[in-house]
């Protein structure tokens, strides 16, 4: 079972309240009753898809990497930790850590593990949603989410996502856009 009014079958919020406040607080309040809950968790972007029953680049993934060195960040949340920077990319897609190194002009940049992903945006894997965290970072998004009308990305739960236009989307995350998605070789 899908529900699309912005509650789940027992009449609950869809949405983590954070990320429903956090749509409020940006005019997009509307949002919130596009809000899909599934039954089943969409913690991968192909079960998010899959749920949705769009393309897998259609869904707009929130990783969450460690920045150490980067003139463009201040010092990590701790003395030896990276600092946090959240990158969106298309489902399909996989970040190039690499481009990502170069365009922060970083001396080093790994995935962030699970304990810094919620200190850094109050959500679990598979539940970040683009914007609406805990603590403000700063915002990568790839070009490729540009090639679609609309996106779907997390709610707040690993059960939720909701539609967006990406150009939008990228706006209210307030992201600078780059080239970091993988090639193939």
């Amino acid at each position: 079972m899908t529900t699309t009014a912005g509650t789940d079958g027992a009449g609950q919020p869809a949405a983590h309240p954070r990320f429903a406040e956090a749509l409020r607080q940006l005019g997009l309040g509307e949002l919130v009753a596009g809000i899909r809950r599934f039954p089943d968790a969409t913690r991968t972007a192909a079960e998010a898809a899959a749920a949705v029953g769009c393309e897998l680049s259609q869904i707009c993934k929130s990783l969450i990497f460690e920045v150490w060195g980067s003139p463009l960040l201040g010092p990590g949340r701790e003395p030896g930790a990276g600092a946090p920077v959240l990158v969106l990319v298309d489902g399909a897609s996989r970040v190039d850590v690499e481009r990502v190194r170069r365009e922060l002009g970083a001396d080093k940049v790994t995935r962030a593990k699970a304990d810094v992903v919620r200190e850094t945006t109050g959500y679990a894997i598979g539940g970040v949603p683009p914007f609406g965290h805990r603590t403000r970072t700063r915002v990568l998004a790839d070009r490729s989410l540009l090639e679609h009308d609309v996106v779907w990305a997390a709610a707040g739960t690993p059960h939720t996502v909701f539609p967006m236009e990406p150009g939008v989307l990228v706006a209210r995350a307030g992201a600078v856009l780059v080239d970091v998605r993988e090639r193939p070789s």
